[in-house]
């Protein structure tokens, strides 16, 4: 199976994923989405699996300087715009697992997810 972790090389939250899938010998390949970019059909698949509403940080740094209007009123379709526009205010990591995804980062979920 091959896993890729999706995010942000600055964001701790990825440093923390990485360095446990590191530490528990899990090979992966690492996407940036600053470098990389994120493809439509590969959002539409973990909206599909996750939903919009887990994907979309709200928290995110990016999110809170965006104008109002561009945060009222979201729906799926408007949701999914602003990702890929602007795929920092997806909440990382993201992680692939064959065709499972995992949505940020917990330890005992890895473990799980990995075995």
């Amino acid at each position: 199976m091959t896993i890729i972790i999706y995010g942000i090389t600055t964001c701790d939250t990825v440093r923390k994923a990485r360095v446990w899938l590191e530490g528990h010998d899990v090979s992966y390949r690492f996407h940036d989405f600053r470098a990389e970019g994120l493809d439509a059909k590969r959002l539409d698949g973990w909206v599909g699996k996750v939903g919009w509403e887990k994907l979309l940080n709200k928290a995110s740094t990016t999110f809170r300087e965006l104008p109002d209007n561009d945060k009222q009123s979201l729906d799926e379709k408007k949701a999914k715009a602003l990702m890929l526009a602007k795929p920092t205010v997806i909440k990382r990591p993201v992680l692939e697992l064959g065709e499972r995804v995992l949505v940020g980062f917990k330890p005992d979920v890895y473990e799980q997810a990995v075995r």
